[in-house]
């Protein structure tokens, strides 16, 4: 009698666990065909078909601290959950742990809700309330199946809630992505990382971490939800079509995390770390620049300063870091000169820039259009190569950053044997710089040669002589001083 009754518990164990892994099933396959039709889902290219659907971990890398660019503040805008507006749309992200705990409950049913089958639903919100024995609840309405559910607050009243980091869990924030999407499809970006990630599952959410190259220039193919906390997925490609992604916060509107937890192996998901946008123009003009100086910015594109310490006036790459320590504004014209610090060599460096845009006859004389608010380039070096670095010296060892900062980009490059190649740089002394460099990109020799000889212009005098005219700098012709 006790054999009869421990084999039909069995083969009703067995009735049971078939009956949930073809419901199991069925939810992956349903899952898998609104993933294919949801446009807010992107994969990179070449994202293989799995043939077992799965749930992967989000892990994390990387360095780097986010400052807010223009285009950030400008266009994406935090709202606290007490700020929340009737109509803003979220996606149901879940991770592992939310598919234990369900999240919503059905209005209709006042039944809770497995995150499963909401997973990629479209919420949008519907304002709060108090239920009959004094819960609060935000309420939405699902955009993909017509029906409403709420999120009850664990405990305490909306107000009090509404104004902790938690949230609403599952939702990602789909005002970013769609803002993202409008602003930075087909925009050039450079990479400000070298951690990035590929889809290995097209019906999934598995990743492989890739390493690219840091300054890299990069085209936006796609924008797409990530994940809660990274909401905005964006997918990047390179010059030889490589596709890579990241997944990143921008407002940080309901991401759960506070802005003191973007630190470490979370940095590179802020936009700032992982991203630089080539087209962003610093707002900054004659009116508010007071409140710049102190800010550490870096150089968007190439350009020339004059070097306290050599002088003379020096080529500078992008991405160099500096802090802006002072802004003269000239008497004759609608230039200031300011007063930079490279953060790393701690040399000051003055040039004359125009900060209204409307002002500038020319982009290179725009403040903004060169400088972008936040770090650049963290460039490793002695003591010994920076002092060399601060006279503008060129030194045997130097890595291709360290003779950029003490020389600029290169004018001219030639191609050697065995990987070698050397640049050439024309000096303001008339003088070619030649530093060349081995496979590794160390520099292995430096040397000088004498320029092309350059035709002298011959200007009026008085008295009916001739002279060489000079092109002056507007800092020693008295429009602007070096502070």
């Amino acid at each position: 009698m006790l054999s009869l009754h421990s084999e039909s518990l069995r083969i009703k164990l067995l009735i049971v666990m078939k009956k949930f892994f073809l419901t199991t099933c069925a939810a992956f396959l349903f899952l898998t065909a609104v993933a294919q039709d949801n446009p807010y889902i992107v994969k990179t290219r070449g994202v293989k078909k799995t043939a077992q659907p799965g749930i992967a971990s989000e892990l994390g890398v990387a360095p780097e601290q986010e400052t807010a660019t223009d285009f950030i503040s400008q266009n994406f805008k935090f709202y606290s959950l007490c700020d929340w507006e009737e109509g803003m749309k979220f996606m149901v992200m879940p991770e592992k742990y939310d598919l234990v705990v369900k999240t919503f409950t059905d209005a209709a049913t006042g039944k809770d809700v497995s995150s499963m089958p909401l997973k990629y639903k479209i919420m949008i919100y519907k304002g709060h309330h108090e239920s009959s024995d004094g819960h609060s609840r935000v309420d939405f309405y699902c955009q993909d199946n017509g029906r409403n559910y709420y999120y009850e607050i664990p405990s305490g009243s909306f107000d009090d809630y509404c104004y902790s980091k938690t949230g609403v869990p599952t939702l990602a924030y789909l005002g970013d992505v769609d803002i993202a999407r409008e602003k930075l499809m087909g925009k050039t970006l450079y990479t400000k990382t070298q951690y990035y990630r590929i889809d290995t599952e097209y019906d999934g959410e598995g990743f492989q971490d890739v390493v690219v190259d840091k300054d890299m220039e990069v085209k936006v193919t796609k924008v797409g939800v990530g994940t809660r906390s990274y909401p905005v997925k964006i997918i990047v490609e390179d010059k030889d079509g490589n596709e890579f992604y990241q997944n990143v916060a921008i407002s940080k509107t309901n991401s759960g995390m506070r802005d003191d937890e973007f630190i470490m192996d979370e940095a590179k998901y802020l936009f700032g770390n992982s991203f630089e946008l080539v087209d962003d123009i610093m707002d900054i003009n004659s009116y508010n620049y007071r409140q710049y100086i102190g800010k550490v910015v870096h150089t968007k594109f190439k350009t020339a300063l004059l070097n306290e310490t050599t002088k003379k006036v020096q080529a500078i790459p992008r991405m160099m870091e500096y802090q802006i320590e002072a802004m003269n504004p000239h008497k004759n014209d609608d230039k200031f000169t300011l007063k930079l610090k490279n953060t790393t060599l701690g040399t000051y460096f003055y040039g004359d820039f125009v900060l209204d845009a409307h002002r500038a006859e020319k982009q290179e004389d725009y403040f903004g259009y060169i400088f972008a608010p936040g770090p650049g380039k963290k460039i490793q070096s002695t003591e010994g190569s920076r002092a060399m670095m601060r006279a503008g010296h060129v030194g045997v060892g130097f890595s291709e950053d360290e003779v950029m900062m003490a020389a600029g980009e290169p004018d001219k490059t030639l191609e050697g044997q065995n990987g070698t190649y050397t640049w050439i740089f024309n000096r303001s002394n008339n003088k070619l710089l030649y530093v060349e460099f081995d496979g590794g990109g160390v520099v292995t020799k430096t040397y000088t040669k004498d320029g092309p000889k350059k035709k002298s212009t011959p200007t009026a005098r008085k008295g009916g002589g001739k002279r060489t005219a000079s092109k002056s700098n507007s800092w020693r012709s008295g429009k602007g001083t070096p502070l």
